[in-house]
């Protein structure tokens, strides 16, 4: 669902994308802008417990993945190898921090054990995205499983700005479900891979 919802969020996109282009600004600047925002945000909001208004500003700088893409197209150069590096790479280190941020608000609320579900949900995202690459780096495909980035963000975004609305019991179950999920597609994406390894 998310990867059709692509096309039309890049549509919206295009418009600034183009701005961004006639004032000189490349891609991987939007990338890198995008990720500090992310995770300054994360770790600056969350454990304030302000967790409503940390989502809507996380939510404009996860926009960025998308608008880096829309820029180096506009831009006429494409997506280059270390443009797709450094996205790849940054988009590591915005996860962690949005998930940091969530350990430090449940720490600082004395939930020691939603702190340790959202550390799983942390090295079981980390987990799956290097299973990924390391199977592609080995020249096997692993774009399967239950709970890719898009899908982690949102259940874990979603559920952080109910809670920030007061709504009861939805972090921690949107926290419960994602570590479930996560655990799943690490499950998912080995089998997958041993599979085409037996086949060759």
């Amino acid at each position: 669902m998310l990867k059709l919802l692509r096309p039309a969020m890049t549509r919206i996109l295009t418009p600034l994308g183009r701005a961004l282009v006639r004032r000189g600004i490349g891609p991987n600047a939007v990338t890198a802008v995008g990720t500090l925002g992310t995770v300054v945000s994360a770790l600056v909001f969350f454990p304030l417990g302000l967790l409503a208004a940390g989502v809507v500003v996380i939510t404009v700088f996860v926009l960025f993945d998308l608008l880096d893409g829309v820029v180096a197209r506009l831009g006429g150069k494409g997506g280059s190898t270390w443009g797709a590096f450094l996205d790849s790479t940054l988009d590591r280190v915005a996860d962690a921090a949005i998930f940091a941020g969530l350990i430090l608000y449940f720490i600082s609320r004395d939930d020691v054990l939603m702190a340790a579900v959202a550390m799983f949900c942390l090295v079981a995202g980390a987990v799956v995205s290097y299973a990924k690459a390391r199977a592609e780096g080995l020249g096997l495909t692993c774009d399967v499983g239950l709970a890719e980035r898009p899908e982690r963000l949102v259940v874990a975004l979603v559920a952080t700005f109910l809670a920030g609305l007061g709504v009861p019991y939805v972090l921690p179950a949107g926290m419960w479900l994602l570590a479930a999920a996560s655990a799943v597609t690490v499950v998912q994406r080995v089998v997958h891979v041993h599979r085409q390894t037996r086949e060759r």
